[in-house]
């Protein structure tokens, strides 16, 4: 087991959760990690980080896996502009590779914002620490876990 998985595992395991992690082959979009575990699209976590554009710290939008993050909105969030963050901020920051960021189990803090989307669900499904990898958690537990502040910051439907 990676170090990543292991690092996801332990955070489960501390946290009270039992989850399996699950190897689903590499699912590039949330759509094909939702086909894989056979849920909504909807209850797969994506973790999408950006830069702060003033700060360079990473920030952390957890978002649900039909819906796409307005950059204004999460700029108004941030306190800042973002912008793309690159993979070794990703790594430094959280200590996955980008496709695998699970959205606990990180490196060292980071600031993270929730799309209440998610809340929806009774379960959901993230990354496990490695872009084949995916686990799944209860919603509830999301914002406890992460630290995430429910928020909207969710590009409007065209």
């Amino acid at each position: 087991m990676s170090k990543s998985l292991k690092r996801v595992a332990r955070a489960l395991e501390a946290a009270g959760i039992e989850s399996a992690i699950v190897e689903v082959g590499q699912a590039r979009t949330a759509q094909e990690a939702a086909e894989a575990v056979g849920c909504h699209l909807d209850q797969i976590a994506k973790s999408m980080i950006f830069r702060g554009a003033v700060s360079g710290e990473a920030i952390l939008f957890l978002t649900a896996g039909g819906n796409r993050v307005d950059d204004g909105k999460a700029s108004a969030l941030a306190g800042e502009p973002l912008g793309r963050a690159d993979a070794a901020l990703i790594r430094a920051q959280t200590g996955f590779a980008i496709g695998g960021v699970a959205p606990i189990g990180h490196l060292n803090p980071i600031r993270a914002f929730l799309d209440p989307r998610l809340l929806d669900f009774d379960e959901i499904w993230a990354a496990g620490g490695t872009p084949r990898h995916v686990f799944a958690l209860p919603s509830a537990a999301l914002e406890p876990l992460t630290g995430a502040q429910a928020s909207d910051f969710i590009a409007e439907s065209k």
